[in-house]
């Protein structure tokens, strides 16, 4: 065999050693599987019971200040807030009769104001026959556990709601205006059934604790 046929000869050889060691490496092997497709891991469960630390809402409040506006969620978002002296009975008032006064609270400027550290601070809003005012959202939208925003030039206190009755308007409700306690938000709206123009026969009234407001 002459050098150059042995050469030849080699060189093929090479070659086919070569294909033979690429085609073992990707032939599928007996009992072996090709790696599963990366997958992102699952977001963790939420076991029913957990408890969650809540969001702090704004800055923690260490002063009182006057309400401007006040928000909730699908009833309100900076609504605004009237600051009302009492009536000549010393009830406190509630915004004007007019398509302006349907959509604002009332704050019962007089007493306390939102970051007083006890008592509460007493709101109310207007109810209308065709279910268009502030107290109509207020009624189908506001329950326990809601939240209510209310906002000052410098300050915003979140407060959660923490009960929601139902009074008769002729039994009044001393716990309203409650001066003594801890820190609270009373909100109060006319509720049904309606007797006559401007006769509700019910008053239903939300409390609310504050979630930013530092303690003494």
């Amino acid at each position: 065999m002459t050098d150059r046929l042995r050469k030849r000869s080699a060189l093929v050889a090479a070659v086919v050693a070569t294909v033979i060691v690429g085609i073992w490496a990707f032939w599928p092997h007996g009992g072996s599987t090709a790696p599963a497709p990366y997958r992102p891991p699952a977001a963790q469960a939420v076991v029913p019971g957990s408890v969650f630390k809540p969001t702090v809402c704004g800055t923690m409040v260490t002063h009182t200040f006057r309400p401007r506006t006040i928000s909730a969620t699908l009833i309100a978002r900076d609504a605004n807030v009237l600051a009302l002296p009492r009536d000549a009975n010393n009830v406190p008032q509630a915004p004007p009769l007019s398509s302006v006064g349907k959509t604002e609270f009332a704050w019962d400027e007089p007493t306390l104001a939102p970051g007083s550290p006890r008592g509460n601070v007493l709101f109310n809003a207007h109810t209308w026959p065709d279910d268009s005012a502030m107290g109509n959202r207020l009624l189908d939208h506001l329950h326990v556990g809601g939240q209510i925003i209310v906002r000052g030039k410098n300050a915003e206190l979140c407060y959660r709601v923490t009960k929601r009755i139902v009074i008769e308007a002729a039994n009044g409700s001393p716990a309203y205006y409650a001066k003594d306690g801890p820190p609270q938000l009373a909100l109060i709206v006319c509720s049904p059934p309606r007797l006559g123009p401007g006769d509700w026969q019910n008053r239903t009234i939300w409390f609310a604790s504050p979630e930013n407001q530092a303690t003494s």
